[in-house]
């Protein structure tokens, strides 16, 4: 009889663990409100456990991790030109990510998973030199991560 209880137990553990967690969904966009080459929403802040879902809404895009702004041990992916990806986020901390062709244009994001000082100070300033490079949108990361602190 006992094991039929730890048998329920872990059943019921494992149910409440999958309930809690939530997919959150980003879109992937040339345009919107006119802003050019967006993700949206740009910045989210999730929990331990739940999924980000990006979405092929607009062709020609892709999201790929920027592995220089991620937690150490946190997940890294490199999408297909208009793929809808799905990643779960276990570790905390701050992650960048961008539109690999239209990095250059500012198209990037962040994810805020839990709590984010494992990693925001390395990733502000890799940030703020990255983002010089950019041919438009300079200032795009200083505005998310103005948003998170």
């Amino acid at each position: 009889m006992d094991k039929y209880k730890i048998i329920i137990a872990c059943f019921c553990f494992f149910l409440v663990g999958n309930i809690s967690a939530a997919e959150h969904q980003v879109k992937m966009l040339s345009s919107l409100k006119g802003q050019m080459m967006v993700f949206d929403p740009p910045v989210l802040t999730i929990q331990p456990g739940d999924t980000v879902k990006w979405l092929a809404t607009n062709p020609g895009h892709n999201t790929a991790s920027i592995n220089e702004m991620i937690p150490e041990g946190g997940p890294a992916w490199t999408g297909q030109m208009n793929e809808e990806l799905t990643i779960k986020f276990n570790k905390e901390g701050i992650y960048g990510y961008k539109c690999t062709p239209h990095y250059i244009l500012g198209m990037v994001g962040l994810i805020v998973v839990g709590d984010k000082s494992s990693n925001i100070d390395k990733s502000i300033k890799f940030a703020e030199e990255e983002q010089t490079k950019f041919a438009t949108n300079k200032n795009r990361f200083t505005d998310y991560f103005s948003q998170i602190k």
